[in-house]
């Protein structure tokens, strides 16, 4: 899949079979190869994709949401899946997938427009109790005892407990049974009144009520828009516990589509509370045999912390990363098994792009390719967009007066030329004045917003300012480093200082001194100007314009003597390079590898004339081994061993070399004793330099040699 000229891809990529493809929808056009990028991962086969749930991350404005409500639209249209969404984000009062949802026949269920009945018959007895207990761990979990718990299985049994209501009625007055009323009652007071907060408290309307019931299960979407609700209410994790029960007992079991996708947005908020991550996680596991997909949608993986919700991110197969920064991007290659070169393109990403991982091994870039309808259906920026428009129709209204200002002036300026012409008859000299400079405040901006406690505008605000200046000066760039530096104050300003450290880690690993811009509350040096000029006092006159023509020139031609002495000294420094290569080559390469149990030496040995590379794979008749492979760039060699025989030759790759001095990756594929034909065997990626040295090309850390 991955196509790069040599002198990139011995350096830069994985080494992913270029013929791979999937089956299903079509989603975009890789940015690698051009080719077109098509996944419905329960087409998929299950050796290549073992599940089908799917992970997207991305910063805002990164079109994650835009992608995943693309994929959901084609596949209800194109295969009859049919999906359920729960929705927590929109604007006009309205989630965010309303409109598509709305456009495929579908229903919108709004938090408190809808009563869910966690009580209805349609759960078994075992999955009302489930969820009766999540709702009441949501709101008081000191209230769930051994007591309580038999109290609630007492009342649940009551005719009363059809109904929240009804169950709460049960709790407060029950009948005799094992135990006496009057200990019952004792022992189900907590319960009660936890579940008196959804019919008498705060919550009253989402679970209680004459017409309390359960949703359709034929409609082709569904979104709860929990878009509402205050996002640190208990309302949420206890929605999402009704819903995710009622999708698992009731939806699952009475839908007849081929296939059904859960979608969580904005999921973070979820996955953070105790009981809905374990309903999650069970949904996650059972998916395959479920006929399941769940598809997450959220910003950033710090946000789940380093518990078990950050672990459900391991489970989906699927995963594709929209724009984030430097140091999220780490995090999230380390987390889900990025190589270098995929990880270090996330942070300059444009809308619409993302890293596609699939599976353990295809990893590719792809721009999601969206339809006009598909456009008006998924847009989650109107807002902005508006504001936008209006911000440009005040510009081009300000323009307009700039410009009748600029005629009048231009007219007085005349009439004092013809005035003073005489005086200067035949000078060919001129006055110019320099444009005035714009000074960037953004940094303070960002700073002051954390200072004045709104943490969430000053994160949002940093990430703006980030990626304008890494895609105009690069991710390596000093001024990307000064963002991180700013983060790190937010960071610090916000009570985060373990994540302050890292962010200065990461620019201390970028190699950048940042010492003056840390020890400054002001911008930093490269966007300092001048400050405007103060107002004259009524006394002062003016000083008059100074030629400045002379200076010019003078700063020009020393430009022109400075830019001559950098190119000269640019030049010995890339001949010293050159030499220093010369130096070090030694022609040959090897690291010692042990995978699957197998002691195996992969070499590379470069010819005399440097035009090629011959890569080995040496096992030396390592009893355990079954298989050998060897990958580099389209070439592939192999040995599989018979019984009772050793390997007839060692697989071996001779690659043309367009820079001698370039190293070379080489993906090394090994069975051990357990290796069976047809199964997946475990596989380590190695860069071979020319000097004598090995590296781990995901990880960098340098490999033994022979």
């Amino acid at each position: 899949m991955i196509r790069l000229p040599s002198s990139h891809a011995a350096i830069t990529a994985p080494l992913v079979a270029s013929s791979t493809t999937f089956p299903g929808i079509p989603i975009g056009r890789s940015l690698i190869d051009g080719r077109p990028f098509r996944l419905s991962p329960v087409l998929t086969d299950a050796a290549i994709l073992p599940a089908t749930n799917s992970l997207a991350l991305g910063g805002l404005g990164s079109g994650k949401s835009t992608t995943a409500k693309a994929r959901i639209r084609r596949e209800i249209l194109h295969h009859d899946h049919q999906a359920v969404v729960i929705d927590s984000f929109g604007e006009d009062n309205a989630g965010e997938w309303a409109p598509l949802v709305r456009s495929l026949g579908g229903r919108v269920i709004q938090a408190g427009s809808f009563t869910l009945n966690p009580c209805s018959p349609l759960f078994t007895p075992e999955v009302r109790e489930q969820l009766i207990r999540s709702l009441i761990a949501a709101v008081e979990p000191a209230a769930l005892t051994h007591q309580s718990t038999h109290a609630l299985q007492h009342a649940l049994n009551h005719p009363k407990a059809g109904s929240l209501n009804g169950l709460v009625d049960a709790l407060v007055r029950p009948e005799d049974g094992r135990w006496p009323a009057a200990k019952l009652m004792e022992w189900g007071e907590g319960a009660a009144i936890a579940l008196s907060r959804y019919t008498e408290g705060s919550l009253r309307g989402l679970f209680d009520g004459q017409d309390a019931s359960l949703p359709e299960t034929d409609l082709p979407i569904i979104s709860f828009d929990f878009s509402h609700l205050d996002r640190n209410s208990p309302a949420i994790p206890s929605l999402m516990a009704a819903v995710s029960c009622w999708a698992e007992h009731v939806w699952l079991r009475q839908s007849t589509a081929v296939h059904r996708h859960l979608v969580i947005e904005e999921a973070w908020q979820i996955l953070l509370s105790p009981a809905t991550s374990e309903l999650i996680q069970r949904l996650l596991k059972n998916s395959r045999k479920a006929g399941l997909s769940l598809d997450v949608v959220m910003h950033t993986l710090s946000d789940l912390g380093d518990g078990r919700a950050q672990d459900l991110a391991r489970l989906c197969e699927v995963a594709h990363i929209g724009r984030l920064g430097p140091e999220e991007a780490t995090i999230v290659g380390a987390l889900l098994g990025l190589p270098s070169w995929a990880v270090a393109r996330i942070p300059a990403l444009e809308p619409g792009q993302a890293v596609w991982k699939v599976g353990p091994d295809y990893v590719d870039i792809i721009q999601t390719v969206i339809t006009e309808d598909e456009t008006e259906l998924t847009d989650t920026s109107s807002r902005r967009r508006k504001a936008q428009e209006a911000q440009q129709e005040t510009a081009v209204e300000a323009e307009s007066i700039e410009d009748i200002e600029d005629i009048e002036d231009a007219s007085e300026v005349q009439d004092e030329q013809d005035l003073n012409r005489g005086d200067e008859e035949g000078d060919e000299e001129w006055d110019w004045d320099m444009p005035p400079n714009v000074i960037d405040t953004r940094h303070q901006d960002v700073l002051r917003a954390a200072r004045d406690g709104r943490c969430g505008e000053a994160a949002d605000l940093a990430a703006l300012g980030e990626r304008e200046d890494i895609t105009a000066h690069g991710i390596n760039s000093d001024e990307a480093a000064a963002w991180l530096s700013t983060r790190a104050k937010v960071a610090d300003l916000c009570g985060s200082p373990a994540q302050a450290a890292a962010l200065r880690a990461t620019v201390t690993r970028m190699g950048k001194d940042t010492s003056w811009f840390e020890n400054s509350e002001s911008t930093p040096e490269w966007h300092r100007v001048p400050e405007p000029p103060t107002d004259l006092s009524p006394d002062e006159e003016p000083t008059p314009a100074r030629r400045r023509w002379p200076y010019v020139a003078a700063i020009a031609a020393l430009s022109i003597a400075i830019a001559v002495v950098w190119q000269t000294a640019d030049n010995e420094q890339h001949q010293k390079e050159a030499d220093q290569k010369t130096a070090a080559y030694k022609g040959r390469s090897d690291a010692v590898l042990d995978i699957d149990d197998v002691d195996t030496t992969v070499v590379a040995q470069w010819t005399d004339d440097k035009k090629r590379v011959i890569l080995k794979l040496r096992s030396f008749y390592d009893p355990n081994a079954r298989y050998l492979r060897i990958e580099a760039l389209k070439e592939k060699s192999f040995e599989v061993l018979g019984e009772d025989q050793g390997f007839v030759q060692e697989p071996e790759i001779v690659l043309p070399v367009s820079d001698p001095f370039a190293d070379v990756t080489v993906r090394v594929v090994v069975g051990g004793k357990d290796w069976k034909e047809g199964k997946r065997a475990p596989s380590r990626t190695v860069r071979l330099s020319p000097t004598g040295a090995a590296f781990d090309a995901e990880t960098g850390k340098q490999l033994p040699s022979n």
